[in-house]
């Protein structure tokens, strides 16, 4: 389990292709502080098992589903990622439940100015943005922000400096994609309301067989 907080910025050391699979290498002095194989570190959103590492680099392998859902397969050597570890059961929960279980990728349509904050705008399918509310939360790239507008194919979130500045956010151009996690709990929800209509258990048949 997540939070959404970005807690450092890596940068791609190796990636090595096997056709649907990948192997990727991140340098991050940090992330290795206190971590052990089999730990979870999320890339860009994305959680993923450490199987080697050293002083200074993680290695963590990325399976053929992970490749295909995500915008991992557009990384190149050098490219920033956005790193978290695993949320300890004595720390603080700064941003939402983070599964790191990316839904899909959107692209960035629009990013703009207002005041302190840069707004950005993302298209999403229709699939995702149902599960998408005003003022609920959204996890890009691994960053947990806050919808301020939702359309049926798109979603604006808004971005303090300090988010803009220190996670690869900040870097990301018109037309890039994004890792995109929707709400935990909201999937769940709409999920039960979804398969109660699909099967009522209240019936015409189970009314008369029940006297009514």
């Amino acid at each position: 389990m997540f939070t959404g907080i970005v807690e450092d910025v890596g940068t791609v050391k190796t990636l090595q292709n096997d056709k649907e699979s990948m192997k990727i290498t991140v340098i991050s002095s940090k992330m290795v502080e206190d971590v052990k194989l089999g730990d979870s570190i999320a890339v860009n959103g994305i959680c993923l098992t450490v199987t080697h590492f050293n002083e200074q680099e993680l290695t963590m392998d990325v399976m053929p589903e992970t490749v295909r859902a995500t915008n991992l397969q557009q990384l190149a050597v050098g490219n920033p990622v956005n790193l978290e570890r695993a949320m300890p059961a004595s720390g603080r929960f700064g941003g939402h439940f983070v599964s790191g279980h990316v839904d899909g990728v959107g692209k960035i349509l629009r990013k703009r100015p207002l005041a302190n904050a840069i707004y950005i705008d993302i298209e999403l399918l229709e699939e995702l943005t149902s599960y998408c509310i005003l003022k609920g939360s959204i996890t890009i790239d691994g960053a947990s922000l806050t919808l301020f507008h939702v359309e049926k194919n798109s979603v604006t979130v808004s971005l303090i400096p300090h988010t803009y500045k220190e996670t690869i956010l900040g870097m990301k151009k018109i037309g890039d994609l994004v890792n995109v996690e929707t709400d935990l709990v909201g999937k769940y929800i709409l999920h039960q309301l979804k398969r109660g209509q699909e099967t009522p258990t209240i019936t015409r048949d189970f009314l008369a067989q029940n006297g009514f």
